[in-house]
């Protein structure tokens, strides 16, 4: 699991009935990342502070939520919880949190009424752990959903998945909430072509940390090669249905060739997301 990755705590916000939630991933201090976004429909929040280029290197918080672009709300809460806790950039007025969010789509599932917002955040972030964390319908998997590409009568249930690796004291781990428009790749016809395609209605976003000892530039590669992870676990992926977004992150301390960690993080995305495979109808 992600959680492997030392310093990495997950936590969860669920409403099971209203099919929706949060799923926020808290680094420690130090922590740098960028993000790479492949879909053609994404809802993201900071996401251009990742870009190498930009000042700021650090992360304090990724989070994960469902609501639409209504659950980038969630952030808020995870705002004052790192904020609270003197987690952040400094500056003469004081810390400023670094918090990255990616939202998927859910609204068509359950209550559409019910979005992650503030306190739901907030909520995540203190049932944040370092331990064995849930995977499946919770947090910002509540609600997914998987093969909607071949109609509605392919559609099944999608969820929180993860997975990680190791190489000595290397450890690569990721997160993702698989809420995606193509099937398992196991599961397609490789000759069939789309039949459904409701815009925006779709998305995997996830999360891979390592302790490899990355900058920016090398987290950005690390994020590339996560979402060729997702393209191998999923056919098709990355559609202009999707929403398909990735961070990167690194926590340091282990000094490992950043191509070592970006084939270990191809193969821990690719395991998180056909750790989400429900029984083919």
């Amino acid at each position: 699991m992600i959680t492997d990755v030392p310093g990495v705590r997950v936590g969860h916000w669920t409403d099971a009935a209203a099919r929706t939630g949060c799923t926020v991933v808290l680094f420690p201090a130090g922590t740098v990342a960028s993000g790479e976004v492949r879909g053609g429909a994404p809802g993201t929040r900071e996401w251009a502070l990742l870009a190498p280029e930009r000042l700021v290197a650090r992360v304090d918080a990724v989070v994960l939520s469902g609501g639409s672009a209504f659950g980038l709300a969630a952030c808020d809460g995870v705002m004052r919880f790192c904020e609270e806790r003197g987690m952040g950039f400094p500056t003469p007025a004081g810390v400023v949190p670094i918090v990255v969010g990616a939202v998927v789509y859910d609204l068509a599932v359950g209550d559409a009424s019910v979005r992650p917002g503030p306190d739901e955040g907030y909520a995540a972030c203190a049932a944040a752990t370092a331990g064995p964390l849930e995977t499946g319908a919770v947090g910002a998997g509540a609600g997914a959903t998987i093969g909607g590409w071949r109609g509605p009568q392919r559609v099944r249930p999608g969820g929180i998945g993860s997975a990680s690796a190791r190489d000595g004291a290397l450890v690569v781990g990721a997160l993702l909430a698989v809420n995606a428009w193509g099937e398992h790749a196991e599961d397609a016809d490789p000759e069939a072509l789309p039949e459904w395609a409701p815009f925006g209605q779709s998305t995997t976003i996830g999360v891979v940390a390592t302790n490899a000892v990355l900058d920016k530039v090398g987290c950005l590669l690390v994020a590339q090669s996560a979402q060729d992870g997702m393209a191998r676990a999923l056919q098709p992926a990355h559609g202009a249905a999707d929403g398909d977004a990735v961070v990167a992150a690194s926590v340091g301390g282990v000094d490992a060739p950043v191509e070592r960690v970006r084939v270990l993080a191809s193969r821990v995305v690719e395991a998180a997301v056909r750790a989400v495979r429900p029984a083919v109808a």
